[in-house]
C-alpha cells in the first residue's frame, strides 16, 4: 500500500471517512425528503459526500431555494448529533500525524463539522476546508486544491482519504493519490484505489523534511 511513497500531507474527508454520521444525517434528510414528496429510498444515497445546496439544486424542485433549504438543514443537523461515532482507529491515527501535515476537507458547513468532530471525539485539525470555503463543491477538486495550498504543499504530493464517489472523484481531479475508506459502505465499492475499513493497521513514519510514509502496524491483527 503506497510502498515507499512519501506524501507532503494527508487530506481527510470527514463524514464516512473519520467519523460515521450516517444515522443522524439520514434522520434529518428523511424528514426533509418526505416534506418535499421525494422517494426517500432512492434519494438518501445521493446526499453523501456533497454540499447540501448542490444536492438540493440538482433536484430542481419548483419554488425551492437551495440556499434557504440548506440553512434549515444545517440547523436540524446541528441539533441531531445522536449516534455519531469515530471510524475505527481514526482518532489515534490523526493524533499520530504532525499537526501541520494534515487537514479535514469536508462538504459540511464549518459549524456542523466542528459539532460532529466533537461528538465523535475526533481531534480538530489546525486547518480545515469546509463548505463555505469554495465556490464549487465535490466532485470539483477545488476543496482539495485549497487545502493543499493552505498547507503549503502541492496537491499531487498529498494523499486524500475519502469514502464517497463525489469525494473520490474530487481527489482524483486534484491530482492527489486516493485511499478509500470502506467502513460505512453497505456494498463493496469497485475502485482501483487502495481501500481500508479501519485505520488500526496503519502507522506512519516521517523523513527529515517532514514527509509522511505509511507503515503497517506490526502489532495489527
Amino acid at each position: 500500500m503506497f510502498a515507499g511513497r512519501k506524501f507532503a500531507a494527508f487530506l481527510f474527508d470527514m463524514d464516512g471517512t473519520v467519523l460515521n454520521s450516517i444515522a443522524a444525517a439520514e434522520r434529518v434528510w428523511t424528514t426533509w425528503a418526505y416534506r418535499h414528496g421525494l422517494d426517500v429510498a432512492s434519494f438518501l444515497p445521493t446526499i453523501h459526500g456533497r454540499r447540501a445546496r448542490e444536492t438540493i439544486a440538482a433536484l430542481k424542485l419548483p419554488g425551492v431555494d437551495p440556499i434557504v433549504e440548506a440553512e434549515a438543514l444545517l440547523k436540524a443537523e446541528a441539533a441531531d448529533l445522536e449516534g455519531i461515532v469515530p471510524i475505527p482507529g481514526a482518532a489515534a491515527f490523526l493524533k499520530s500525524l504532525p499537526l501541520e501535515r494534515w487537514a479535514i476537507v469536508t462538504s459540511a458547513p464549518r459549524e456542523l463539522a466542528l459539532l460532529r468532530l466533537q461528538a465523535a471525539g475526533i481531534p480538530v485539525p489546525a486547518m480545515m476546508v469546509s463548505a463555505e470555503d469554495v465556490t464549487r463543491g465535490k466532485p470539483a477538486p477545488d476543496c482539495f486544491l485549497l487545502a493543499a495550498k493552505r498547507l503549503g504543499v502541492e496537491a499531487r504530493d498529498c494523499l486524500v482519504f475519502e469514502d464517497a464517489p463525489a469525494g473520490i472523484a474530487a481527489g482524483e481531479a486534484s491530482g492527489a493519490a486516493v485511499m478509500v475508506i470502506s467502513a460505512t459502505h453497505v456494498h463493496a465499492m469497485q475502485t482501483s484505489h487502495a481501500s481500508i475499513a479501519s485505520y488500526d493497521a496503519l502507522g506512519i513514519a516521517t523523513d527529515d523534511n517532514g514527509w509522511i510514509v505509511i507503515e503497517p502496524q506490526r502489532d495489527a491483527a
